[in-house]
């Protein structure tokens, strides 16, 4: 098989440069190459809706069978891609398929990282990363007496919110002394520990996990002090392994995923990589090697990527942004925080609706916005800006932000 684009990997950003380079009226041939069965679908639901029960699979289908024949995408299903020669322009999958390209973009993403411990791929332990990883957690939740999260980001929160509200018993362990740690301020940090609290979630904070317990399935979270936490079932949400290794194999430079340029392109000739896979300068890190895991930042990238396949080169800058949806709590944050020296509360915890406004050297550099849409939008304008603004001028609810841009 030969084709003009190839893409490993059938995620958001995968499916995205097949439909931008359709967009731009690239007539030649694609291939997406995907390790699922499935045809590309929504990531994040997997750990909200879909997994809650209130969307059903075919809703969160990125677009339906019908739309990728009629653009004559190639789906190749339920394949890995083993190795990739360079020099040849071929990849070769573990079923032994040599497949040609003129354009190789990678797509991948990541595995769940799981825990390297006695016990850690014990039936039962489960990463969070796939239709059938949350099809798992769902069956294996329905009979579970009490569920253990481990790991207080995004993932954890999001499937603990659900679990909770299905009436289970849920304990959730964070190795720091805070959840959200490594993506948001302190403020917001306490407001989710919090909720999930008045919710019944047992959320403990600085444990380590020592061993998962059992013999032929879980039974139990062993921590570092001795203590046995009983559980039928344990979540593992602590990020993810870039799944780079063909293209280190195959000489890429990489580190923390593979790098590529401000045009996404890698160090290996006429292949490209986007998404949670991929180490990038990011303008909004101040230049900083970075990588970012959320559907923004693949769409962004595989958009930059189509547009370079057909000529229209322009390098990636956008400005980050992610959400989560725990219980009724809407969580919008625009840029990045990491760095802080100030963080501006604007409005009032308590009512469930507030922002947290992240400065550096004055400058505005992020937004938290808990079901606060109108700070959320008028905030990605004040990062995007770089706004100098006083802690007093963006603790003001009654000004707009959007007001204090420069006329």
């Amino acid at each position: 098989m030969q084709f003009d684009v190839v893409i490993v990997g059938a995620g958001h950003g995968g499916a995205q440069v097949a439909i931008m380079l359709r967009t731009q009226k690239f007539e030649g041939s694609i291939a997406i190459i995907g390790e699922e069965p499935e045809l590309p679908y929504e990531r994040p639901p997997l750990s909200k809706e879909y997994f809650a029960g209130e969307k059903e699979f075919e809703r969160i289908q990125l677009r339906p069978a019908k739309y990728w024949d009629e653009r004559e995408v190639t789906m190749l299903l339920g394949k890995r891609v083993a190795s990739v020669d360079p020099a040849a322009h071929t990849v070769t999958t573990d079923g032994g398929e040599t497949i040609g390209y003129g354009k190789l973009v990678w797509a991948t993403g990541g595995s769940p990282r799981m825990l390297p411990i006695p016990g850690g791929d014990l039936p039962g332990v489960q990463g969070v990363r796939t239709r059938a990883d949350a099809d798992a957690m769902k069956a294996a939740s329905e009979t579970a007496g009490q569920i253990v999260v481990i790991g207080g980001g995004y993932i954890g929160l999001e499937a603990a919110a659900v679990l909770s509200k299905a009436g289970k018993k849920v304990v959730l362990l964070e190795a720091l002394d805070r959840v959200l740690a490594r993506v948001a301020g302190e403020e917001l940090s306490r407001f989710y520990e919090k909720e999930h609290r008045d919710h019944g979630v047992d959320l403990r904070l600085g444990v380590c996990v020592d061993a998962i317990e059992g013999e032929t399935k879980v039974t139990g979270v062993r921590l570092s002090g001795g203590e046995v936490i009983p559980a039928d079932l344990v979540i593992v949400g602590i990020g993810i392994v870039p799944a780079v290794e063909p293209l280190i194999a195959a000489g890429a430079d990489c580190a923390n995923g593979v790098r590529v340029d401000r045009l996404c392109k890698t160090s290996l000739p006429d292949i490209y990589a986007i998404g949670d896979c991929a180490a990038h300068a990011n303008d909004f890190a101040e230049g900083a090697e970075i990588r970012l895991e959320s559907v923004q930042n693949a769409n962004d990238q595989a958009n930059v990527v189509a547009k370079g396949i057909v000529g229209d080169e322009a390098p990636y800058h956008a400005i980050p942004w992610f959400w989560s949806n725990q219980y009724d709590l809407k969580l919008q944050t625009a840029g990045l925080s990491t760095g802080h020296d100030q963080a501006v509360l604007r409005g009032d915890p308590s009512a469930r609706s507030f922002s947290v406004v992240y400065l550096k050297a004055g400058k505005v550099i992020a937004i938290d916005c808990v079901n606060a849409t109108r700070d959320y939008v008028q905030g990605r304008m004040i990062v995007t800006a770089g706004l100098v603004a006083t802690a007093g001028q963006l603790a003001d609810t009654e000004t707009p932000l959007k007001a204090l841009l420069p006329a």
